[in-house]
């Protein structure tokens, strides 16, 4: 199994653990805001082996207590199950970013206990999924799946959004809302422009446009916060 990146260290990306993270390469969206679209275009070069992974946690027993996978989409890779399994016979907690897109391949994960705590990414309101995934068409059924499963088997989860303010209008937050009524968490994160997103042209919502985007959807999700502002 190809790694193609690893945070050695993190107090940031698995809340509540001290982690590193673990970057995986594939991706069925094109978000044309994606900070990591290297991973997701392939021509990002692998970092190391999942047999080299191992080896780094043997040696970080202690130090650290928990690893995340991100990417890119971390259920792409077929081969992560077993990975998951390797590092928890490790003592480690386990943390996956997903886009919501593979709840037949998350499932099985969460019913097994691979899995302590999944992040999954709301992109847009229903109507404006695909156009913000970058694709053609998306299947709202199978996001609402996700959206389920998670809820109902993930032991701690959280939903979230990167706001871009070309993509998102304050009203989109209310359909957002619908999506994950009675979610646990649901963090609004501004967009931030970096030299691998691949178009150029997106911005950062103001701060009233953020905060009026949490009052959007807090009635759907109290505890919504802002991230990062």
């Amino acid at each position: 199994m190809k790694i193609f990146g690893l945070q050695k260290m993190t107090l940031l990306d698995f809340p509540g653990r001290v982690a590193c993270t673990v970057f995986l390469g594939g991706c069925d969206f094109r978000c044309p805001f994606c900070h990591n679209f290297e991973l997701v275009d392939g021509t990002a070069k692998p970092l190391m082996t999942d047999v080299e992974l191992i080896g780094f946690l043997e040696k970080r027993r202690g130090l650290l207590d928990g690893v995340a996978f991100t990417g890119g989409e971390p259920l792409l890779s077929k081969e992560l199950p077993e990975l998951m399994r390797k590092i928890r016979a490790l003592g480690f907690k386990t943390k996956l970013d997903t886009n919501g897109y593979h709840p037949s391949r998350l499932r099985p994960m969460l019913e097994e206990g691979l899995v302590d705590y999944v992040a999954m990414d709301v992109k847009n309101s229903p109507e404006k999924y695909a156009e913000t995934c970058g694709v053609g068409n998306v299947d709202m059924d199978t996001i609402r799946e996700s959206i389920n499963v998670i809820m109902r088997l993930t032991p701690d989860y959280e939903f979230r959004t990167t706001v871009v303010d070309e993509l998102h209008e304050v009203s989109d937050f209310e359909k957002i809302g619908g999506l994950i009524a009675g979610a646990k968490r649901f963090f609004l994160q501004a967009f931030t422009d970096r030299g691998t997103v691949p178009f150029e042209g997106f911005h950062a919502p103001s701060k009233e446009k953020l905060e009026a985007c949490r009052v959007a959807v807090s009635p759907f999700v109290p505890s919504a916060e802002l991230r990062g502002v």
